[in-house]
């Protein structure tokens, strides 16, 4: 952030807190001020950006928590970028410890202005990460505060949000929390007994997700005039007879494959080609990018191992990079664990659910702190340029975590 820059946004959270309407409920509030102060990742807006980073958000969430009492950190995870923790401490010894984690990022697009300025129609709160994922940190962090302000702590367990950074783009937030609470000098403050991960899942309880690889593929060849292409090799129709064997053999084993009773089977999605330059040039490189996304008990090394025997069958030799700066695993958490159970009955559901999209639970389990994924809002409306989240599934969100929060001794 420029110099001077945290004075600037908390000017602007102190404005976005005086603007909270009397006609929203106080969890509709919080989602419109966070709307109005833009978080959009780093990696989707030109360097220096003003509409870049998280700070704006957790330096608001941050004096909301003062104000409440509550204990407030920041993790800082790279330069300018924080993870926010704001901690409610129990009456007695901690005996536990709950997580409440949502990411405090959001993607950017070109038409973003508008999408900063929220408007509720219809009962619907409208604008940029509503749904993804800033009504999940309102749910939240409003439940939290509402514990905080019934006077009565938890006898036993220390409830911690955890606004992360990153998610939408390397999950750096998420990666570095984890790998702190595993070694870090305050690995003991960190570590966990459940983590529960903001995600829009409608208000359902997901306890397995799965993990993805992404992958560029290259093939060469040799270039010549597109007058004497005998005298070349074309990339462009090896990586044709590539992209068939994945789409077509590969795609059609994974579907025979037995399926994940709450992820079904595994998938391939050959997402971007590009390759040659003109049509009278016989192309020399030619790549593909990929996704496949995987069940619980495979890795990402061994989806490799099976692409690679997949262009070997083809007689084809490609080039791979891997595009993920770190393993996208999946997620299996177990929905028998008692905390599970008991946030099962909190949130009026009988059994956990599973989804395709990678989240930041997965970091958190792998660091051994189990965790699911729940909060308001439909994924279909994430990403989209007229984002919005109901109104009633916010508020609903937030009453079940505070029947949750409350009943932890």
């Amino acid at each position: 952030m420029e110099p001077g820059g945290a004075q600037v946004w908390d000017t602007m959270a102190r404005t976005a807190s005086i603007r909270r309407s009397s006609a929203l409920p106080p969890v509709a509030g919080l989602l419109s001020e966070l709307i109005a102060l833009p978080s959009v990742n780093p990696a989707f807006l030109p360097a220096g950006d003003r509409r870049t980073g998280e700070a704006g958000v957790a330096a608001h969430l941050a004096e909301l928590g003062q104000r409440a009492g509550l204990s407030v950190e920041r993790q800082a995870v790279t330069p300018g970028r924080d993870n926010l923790i704001v901690r409610l401490t129990p009456a007695g010894p901690a005996r536990q410890r709950i997580l409440l984690t949502p990411h405090l990022d959001t993607i950017g697009e070109p038409n973003l202005d508008p999408q900063l300025k929220p408007r509720t129609a219809d009962g619907r709160i409208y604008g940029r990460g509503a749904c993804d994922t800033k009504g999940c940190v309102a749910a939240m962090f409003q439940a939290l505060l509402d514990v905080a302000a019934s006077g009565s702590r938890p006898a036993g367990t220390e409830l911690v949000f955890v606004g992360f950074v990153d998610e939408e783009n390397a999950q750096l937030g998420s990666r570095f929390y984890a790998d702190q609470s595993r070694k870090g000098s305050q690995a003991d403050a960190l570590r966990a007994d459940l983590a529960i991960v903001g995600e829009p899942t409608r208000l359902e309880v997901v306890s397995a997700h799965k993990g993805d690889v992404w992958l560029r593929l290259r093939t060469h060849g040799v270039a010549a005039h597109g007058a004497t292409p005998h005298l070349g090799t074309n990339a462009v129709t090896a990586m044709a007879r590539a992209v068939l064997a994945l789409e077509v053999d590969y795609a059609a084993e994974l579907r025979q494959r037995t399926a994940h009773p709450l992820l079904g089977r595994p998938t391939i999605n050959v997402g971007a080609i590009r390759g040659g330059t003109q049509p009278n040039v016989v192309p020399a490189l030619c790549e593909v990018d990929l996704d496949r996304r995987f069940l619980p008990g495979e890795t990402s090394a061994g989806v490799q191992r099976e692409i690679q025997t997949v262009l070997r069958r083809a007689g084809v030799r490609a080039e791979f990079v891997d595009l993920r700066s770190a393993p996208c695993a999946a997620l299996e958490t177990d929905p028998s664990l008692p905390l599970v159970q008991k946030f099962l009955k909190a949130a009026g559901r009988r059994r956990t659910r599973g989804v395709h999209y990678f989240c930041d639970a997965a970091p958190l389990a792998a660091a051994g702190i189990p965790a699911i994924v729940f909060g308001p809002g439909d994924i279909a409306q994430a990403h989209t340029s007229e984002e919005w989240i109901d109104v009633g599934q916010l508020e609903a969100a937030r009453a079940s975590l505070v029947t949750f929060l409350r009943a932890q001794v």
